[in-house]
């Protein structure tokens, strides 16, 4: 070809027959000349693998680098039927008699030590109806906890009054997402937390919008303390109550999800709609206590309620000054879950639970969790559960504070060797290898049926919210808890406010604990 164009007097091609196989990385060989065309094969090649390894054979290929020595792989091992321990018919379960054996020295379980540094870890989840104050009062207690300095919060003022949103500034503490401020509604669950004399706290600032309630879930999962935040201003505690509310559900939520203490913060106190009126707080009181006993809160023992400003922080750390609200006799918040609430149950010794909450690369695969039981620490080997997947914590932060262990409890964030971000899901448990979690598919289920258009009965569609893991289960029959022993008596269908027993099968396996380590 010359000058761009078609060269008319090139010779024809001939392709050349003895031309030897292209092997990619092979030196080119000119071909011979004037060669003989050999007559075409009877029959193409049968072993085709053969030759080609035969070609490469004669390729001088550099040494490969040496390959990392793999992390074990943890054995299938037998499964039992999770009928035995309380619900399910198919064989799902694990042990971890035949994990344990060969690698007993690399998954030792380790001893909790209190060396007396280790404070009381509570995490507490903020929940309420859309604008009741939740971001608010999450920031003023970062402020007053010294977790936010006040150059910092004098420049969230500003931001906000140039966007208009003046008296939101505290919020942006907890709302650290663009849209969550410029929308002036909280999305994802926030994380934040503070420290008093005695204990350490985890903020999860749950979003009060309705449309965001998986989001609320998975902040409740994680929560031993709720803190629910009610808006005195006239009008809108009844908005958030009444039917189509999001504070009955989040009462109803955060009790299935395991929190069995409760704290009311009846917010905006100051309103000009409120001014401190006593007859006001009482009035939500006695509107919202028979609720939350049908929830299953001990009115006497497991809530209390607190009249306060999120926006001046009277009554969250100290007493305000002035003679509002000089009728309430009882603790501050801070005051109260430091001093007057009563510890958590937490299980050092046990095995090692830690529930995946969420997950992430960054120069290796990273998880942030919750320590439901158990001591982890640096360098310890695990299994992951239902994959039984050998993994090792390289790496360990509690609430972004890098330390060597961690407890029953806390909330925390590994960096895992052995696994790949693509192989993990929210919902997976880290386990101690000679005490694996157990795995299902079908199992019963108590469910409370707060709204719903239709009916439910067999067959049914639905989503499993079950610590952080959301799984598509399906309805398989319906059980009369009034006559669960009468094995004749079902009922076809269950409407709504009513209670039932459910048999539901899950489409893939899913972790499990027995009763007996839940309660």
């Amino acid at each position: 070809m010359s000058g761009g164009g078609w060269n008319l007097n090139a010779a024809s091609f001939v392709p050349n027959l003895n031309a030897r196989p292209f092997v990619p990385g092979q030196p080119y060989v000119p071909p011979t000349e004037n060669a003989t065309p050999a007559p075409p094969a009877e029959a193409p090649a049968e072993d085709w693998d053969a030759e080609i390894a035969e070609n490469q054979d004669e390729i001088a290929e550099p040494s490969a680098p040496p390959v990392p020595e793999p992390v074990p792989e943890v054995a299938e091992t037998p499964v039992e039927k999770l009928e035995e321990a309380g619900g399910g018919d198919e064989k799902e379960t694990s042990e971890a008699s035949d994990v344990v054996a060969p690698l007993a020295k690399k998954f030792e379980r380790v001893a909790y030590v209190d060396d007396g540094t280790h404070k009381e870890h509570v995490n507490m989840v903020f929940i309420g109806h859309v604008d009741a104050g939740k971001s608010t009062i999450g920031g003023q207690l970062m402020y007053l906890t010294g977790m936010v300095d006040k150059r910092t919060l004098e420049k969230y003022e500003r931001e906000a009054k140039e966007k208009g949103r003046e008296s939101w500034y505290l919020s942006w503490c907890m709302d650290t997402n663009e849209e969550e401020r410029e929308k002036g509604k909280t999305v994802e669950c926030g994380r934040a937390y503070f420290e008093t004399e005695k204990k350490h706290f985890t903020i999860l600032d749950a979003p009060g919008h309705k449309s965001f309630v998986p989001n609320m879930i998975s902040g409740a999962t994680q929560a031993d303390l709720a803190v629910l935040v009610i808006s005195a201003r006239k009008g809108e505690f009844e908005t958030g109550f009444d039917r189509g509310g999001q504070t009955r559900e989040h009462a109803m939520l955060v009790k299935t999800a395991g929190v069995r203490h409760l704290v009311i913060l009846v917010n905006k106190m100051d309103d000009p709609t409120v001014k401190w009126d006593e007859n006001r707080f009482n009035e939500i009181q006695s509107k919202l206590t028979p609720y939350l006993r049908k929830c299953g809160f001990n009115p006497k023992t497991d809530m209390i309620y607190i009249p306060v400003s999120g926006l001046t922080g009277a009554f969250i750390k100290d007493r305000p000054s002035c003679e509002q609200g000089g009728w309430y006799s009882g603790p501050c918040f801070i005051d109260y879950v430091d001093n007057h609430l009563v510890s958590m149950a937490r299980d050092f010794n046990g095995p090692v639970r830690c529930i995946v909450v969420d997950k992430f690369s960054d120069m290796g695969t990273l998880i942030i969790g919750k320590m439901e039981s158990g001591v982890v620490v640096k360098g310890q080997n695990l299994v992951l559960m239902p994959n039984k997947q050998a993994v090792q914590v390289i790496q360990i932060w509690s609430d972004d504070i890098e330390t060597d262990r961690v407890v029953s409890g806390d909330n925390v964030k590994f960096k895992l060797k052995g696994v790949e971000e693509n192989e993990l899901q929210s919902g997976f448990i880290i386990c101690s290898a000679d005490a694996l979690c157990k795995v299902g598919r079908v199992f019963d289920a108590e469910v409370v049926i707060l709204e719903h258009k239709s009916i439910i009965a067999s067959g049914y569609t639905c989503v499993l919210h079950i610590q952080s893991a959301v799984e598509e289960v399906t309805v398989k029959n319906e059980k009369d808890p009034k006559k669960i022993d009468e094995l004749i008596a079902r009922a076809e269908f269950v409407v709504k406010e009513v209670e039932a027993l459910y048999y539901l099968r899950k489409y893939r396996a899913m972790k499990n604990r027995y009763y007996e380590e839940q309660k």
